[in-house]
């Protein structure tokens, strides 16, 4: 594996001067006079997300021990914990193509599931790249990595190798909830006491992890410090199936060949190290919609955002994805898809059942 050169260097950002050139918006005022980065931006972005999910693991924390009888303080379950249960809602979303019904188990996270699957078909992976709280760790991970010195570059073919990884879940995951089950077993699943109470499962997989998976952990923790965001890019199925439908989004990076040198800068930045000055039109199922690129270009106009092969600022992505997210929120709630009909009683009898509260 060859060393990474530290990405620091970039300059000349050609992405921020596009805020001044923009219709007026919030993002593009925050962006103004050159002040705000895609990198930036991103981190900004990528924590508050971080403390928002770590508000609702708490209140989730506390909600589960008044379901276990652990406490007699009733905390209500935030249904934003139920995006992290992209199994059952794959399921789900199967079913209510099929059928009409929605998930009356966990509402909240069918509609965080389409949501986001939206953002992949619109905005490319602007959630991995700009929400998901485990994608934010890879990066900071591989970031002390490369201060660290110890960040390599795998050779193209064993990164190949690695990369259709994560699809092998994907593919087996697919079959089984697409097409080996059928509506009915997918009922009998949903209204099962493991679907009911799976949100709390995975609160205690971690809490009382086992030797097996401290080890996995850290094994992944040790290989994203040394191959930029190990995680994201090897390993995790739903990236990969939101890599998919980045495909056929009308959102990607263009490069202008012309005026390209190939000073390979645009690659060492980009999370994924995809090879940018090697593409007219960066299409990859890796690709983030994070500009990295853009930003880390010393070319003026040699790299820029399109959507439907018209410039876009470089906060076109993640301005896309908020709107999807908040605009989902506001549908859900509104129109009760957002919280589960399920009493809270009823579902403290089945913690009790499934936990031995």
């Amino acid at each position: 594996m060859n060393q990474i050169p530290n990405s620091s260097d970039s300059h000349n950002s050609p992405a921020a001067s596009d805020c001044g050139h923009a219709a007026p918006s919030p993002i593009a005022a925050i962006c103004g006079h050159n002040r705000i980065t895609p990198t930036i931006l991103r981190r900004g972005i990528q924590a508050a997300f971080a403390v928002f999910l770590t508000w609702v693991g708490y209140n989730f924390y506390l909600y589960v021990q008044w379901a276990t009888g652990q406490s007699q303080i009733y905390t209500p379950k935030p249904p934003s914990v139920e995006g992290f249960l992209p199994i059952s809602e794959l399921m789900a979303a199967r079913r209510l193509f099929e059928t009409g019904m929605w998930d009356a188990v966990h509402p909240a996270g069918l509609t965080l599931f389409l949501a986001i699957a939206l953002m992949a078909l619109l905005f490319r992976k602007g959630f991995c790249g700009y929400i998901c709280p485990v994608g934010f760790v890879s990066n900071l991970l591989g970031r002390l990595g490369e201060r660290l010195g110890l960040s390599r570059t795998p050779p193209r073919k064993l990164e190949l190798a690695f990369q259709a990884i994560k699809y092998i879940p994907l593919a087996l995951l697919g079959y089984f909830s697409l097409f080996a089950m059928g509506v009915d077993e997918i009922n009998a699943f949903m209204g099962a006491p493991f679907n009911m109470v799976a949100d709390s499962s995975m609160l205690f997989f971690f809490l009382h992890a086992s030797g097996t998976t401290l080890v996995v952990v850290g094994v992944i923790v040790a290989a994203s410090l040394v191959v930029r965001n190990a995680w994201c890019r090897f390993l995790c199925p739903y990236g990969a199936f939101l890599g998919l439908f980045a495909l056929a989004s009308p959102v990607a990076v263009r490069r202008n060949a012309a005026t390209c040198t190939s000073c390979l800068r645009c690659q060492r930045a980009c999370p994924s190290a995809i090879a940018v000055h090697k593409k007219v039109r960066v299409n990859s199922p890796e690709c983030l919609g994070c500009t990295a690129c853009i930003e880390a270009c010393p070319q003026k106009d040699c790299l820029h955002l399109s959507a439907a092969g018209r410039r876009v600022p470089f906060w076109t992505v993640v301005a896309g994805c908020l709107v999807v997210l908040l605009g989902a929120y506001v549908w859900a709630v509104y129109t009760g898809h957002w919280t589960s009909e399920i009493p809270p009683a009823m579902l403290r009898r089945f913690h009790m059942i499934q936990f031995g509260g």
